[in-house]
């Protein structure tokens, strides 16, 4: 233990110590009989004890400094992804820089702390040579040191890469936060080689049945001028497209668009692949494979009508708005061979009508599961539409109409509404409604309400409502084209209207996914070194989300070779971790038991193969020079790189730190003094008794 004193200390010091002497000499001053030795010694004893007991009354608190000595970190990166060791230099011997980049760390651990890392996708301790890693994530790497060694006295890192990262992004910009020299080792091989690649495709995840889209294959070739190739692209084992091209420079780069139709329902592999030309150094960067999911946006919508009708026009023109949405309007007899079930979703224009019941028709549409929407008019007739459906009863009658213009409710959630558009809405001229009072049995959901004159009243105009699981909507009046013309006098597209319209049709159209039990993947696709997620949800008969019941799945691959996972339970649902998969198509079935009934769900996921490394053949140590430059570092060639030790050992910055650590003890906690004060007044009193003084 050091102590530091000031002058007030000394003082203090000197007081306890003068304080001690005075009281022993005035204690032992007339103890001449005793032996003289004896009495000096008692005299030490005792201004000994008092100087310490003075000391710790004035010295409760001391300052302790001590020094802890930090030897410089000396950081190895090894570059373990495929492409840094399958790609080499003429000359280079694999095994030789393995032994030297052992001992280039064997003689740094004697004056340095050496930390060995190895890095591809992942970052992970010590040397690993085998070069298995499918993704060279340098940024990851640096990212890594960022974190672990913040603060500490890092002295210099050295990174055998051959520069190639193809994850993450350029680790240069991350190099300046450890504030450490960066020597690199070059390896791989920076002469192109002949290689024809398809270096990416660009793609929508999305595409709609019967509909045309397009992918974008970008294709590079390197020392290849004059060769030709084939451009292919393979559905199901079906080749669906097939194009040549020539190679027309030895630094070659081509975009291809590739025109493709969706015709079949969900997710859908597309192989795009590049002939291989003679003697390239790689064909495994010729192809790749994309999914897409191809769903069937296409709703069949079907306006029912008793005659036609100026609002029929003009619905039907919002609606084929949207080409996803298969229109037919049919009126009068002609209902009668109509099945609702085969449409998405009816729309009831003044049915049942007075002027032709067309009963055929809506008895079949009493017991169909079909989404309904009604507009009541003049010739509406009200009491077969009460008994029609269940949610709304309507008294009035059709003899007397009211004009009832549009209020927002601007409480309205059910889709959305735009702020700009509700003062256009409002400003519509009014819809001609039965004259009478509606009764709603239920919660309706309210998009607009009615305005009589100038009084707005709490009737509806357009609802929504649930008729025993059915999606119902609910249009009071008639005169819709007068909308969209409102809109047409203020010189406007009929878009307000259009919107209107055709959202309402969405949302009565769209089903409700009523499945009790549902599994689904996080997504459709993986990468072959990312963990396959699978979430699952069960619901009771009142529909709550429980978890009470274990869930099992089988997993599939294309081969057939299965694997069998139980769910772990989250808080009301299920999830499952099935880790990294090898690449190819696989299927799944999970199953479950909920109130003695089971239930199975199924699917599909695909496992991509990661061709990353095979995409750039070409080491660069452009990038490896420019980040050991920008530290004061050196790229340096594996054969070389012992060379390494005298650049660190030579360089000054790169050094030993001293920490002083300074801290305020209590004199307290040091025991040994009381033993020492016990001790001396013990011996006092012994001596003293012994030789007869109180």
């Amino acid at each position: 233990m050091s102590e530091s004193f000031n002058l007030y200390t000394l003082l203090t010091l000197t007081g306890c110590l003068l304080a001690g002497i005075g009281l022993s000499w005035l204690l032992y001053r007339r103890s001449d009989h005793l032996d003289k030795r004896l009495r000096y010694g008692l005299a030490v004893c005792r201004a000994i004890v008092i100087t310490l007991i003075g000391f710790l009354l004035f010295f409760p608190l001391v300052r302790n400094i001590s020094y802890t000595l930090e030897k410089p970190i000396i950081v190895i990166g090894q570059d373990n992804s495929i492409s840094a060791g399958s790609i080499v230099a003429a000359g280079f011997n694999k095994q030789q820089y393995e032994r030297d980049l052992k001992s280039l760390s064997s003689r740094l651990s004697d004056k340095y702390e050496v930390k060995i890392y190895n890095f591809s996708d992942s970052v992970k301790s010590g040397f690993d040579f085998k070069n298995e890693g499918k993704l060279s994530n340098g940024a990851g790497f640096i990212n890594k040191l960022n974190d672990e060694l913040v603060n500490r006295n890092v002295g210099a890192i050295i990174m055998a890469s051959d520069g190639i990262f193809n994850r993450g992004g350029s680790p240069l910009y991350d190099l300046n936060k450890l504030k450490a020299p960066v020597y690199t080792i070059g390896l791989g091989d920076t002469v192109p080689k002949k290689d024809l690649m398809l270096s990416n495709v660009n793609h929508n995840n999305l595409a709609y049945l019967d509909n045309e889209f397009t992918i974008e294959a970008q294709i590079q070739a390197f020392e290849a001028k004059g060769a030709e190739s084939t451009i292919l692209v393979v559905e199901n084992g079906k080749s669906v497209y097939t194009d040549k091209f020539q190679i027309t420079s030895d630094a070659f780069a081509k975009t291809i668009p590739i025109k493709l139709k969706a015709s079949k329902l969900g997710l859908q592999k597309y192989t795009i692949m590049v002939k291989p030309i003679a003697n390239e150094i790689s064909d495994r960067n010729n192809i790749q494979h994309i999914f897409i999911d191809v769903i069937d946006a296409r709703q069949k919508v079907l306006i029912a009508a008793s005659a036609p009708h100026p609002d029929i026009a003009a619905l039907k023109q919002a609606i084929m708005m949207n080409k996803h949405y298969d229109l037919k309007v049919v009126l009068g007899d002609d209902l009668n061979a109509i099945n609702p079930n085969d449409h998405g979703l009816i729309i009831m224009y003044q049915l049942p009508s007075l002027q032709n019941d067309a009963s055929g028709f809506i008895n079949k549409v009493k017991e169909s599961n079909a989404p309904l929407w009604y507009i009541l008019g003049a010739q509406s007739n009200l009491n077969v539409f009460n008994q029609l459906q269940n949610s709304v009863n309507f008294s009035g009658s059709n003899q007397t109409l009211q004009e009832a213009f549009p209020v927002v409710n601007l409480n309205f959630t059910a889709f959305s509404l735009d702020p700009a558009n509700v003062k256009l809405i409002e400003g519509f001229d009014p819809l001609q409604a039965p004259f009478g009072q509606l009764n709603a049995r239920g919660d309706a959901i309210v998009a607009l309400k009615q305005r009589v004159g100038k009084i707005k009243t709490e009737s509806p105009q357009l609802f929504f409502m649930n008729d025993n699981g059915k999606k119902t909507g609910y249009l009071i009046g008639e005169g819709l084209w007068r909308w969209k013309l409102s809109e047409a006098q203020e010189e406007q597209i009929s878009t307000v209207f259009n919107t209107l319209v055709s959202s309402s049709v969405q949302y009565l159209s769209v089903k409700d996914d009523k499945r009790k039990f549902k599994v689904y993947t996080a997504k459709n696709t993986f990468d072959e070194n990312e963990s396959v997620l699978i979430n699952a949800v069960l619901y009771n008969d009142t529909y709550v989300a429980v978890n009470t019941s274990d869930v099992s799945i089988q997993i599939k691959n294309g081969e057939g070779k299965a694997y069998n996972f139980l769910f772990s339970k989250t808080e009301s649902a299920y999830q499952l971790d099935a880790g990294a998969l090898p690449a190819g198509n696989y299927t799944y079935v999970a199953s479950t038991v909920l109130g003695g009934k089971k239930y199975t769900a199924q699917g599909i996921f695909y496992v991509n193969a990661l061709l990353a490394e095979y995409q750039q053949t070409t080491a660069n140590h452009q990038l490896l020079n420019t980040m050991s430059a920008g530290t004061n570092g050196k790229l340096y060639m594996p054969q070389d790189l012992l060379k390494i030790v005298k650049a660190i050992e030579g360089n000054d910055q790169i050094k030993t730190l001293s920490y002083e650590d300074r801290k305020y003890e209590e004199l307290i906690n040091f025991k040994w003094l009381f033993v020492l004060i016990m001790v001396l007044l013990t011996l006092e009193w012994f001596f003293r008794k012994r030789n007869g003084e109180i």
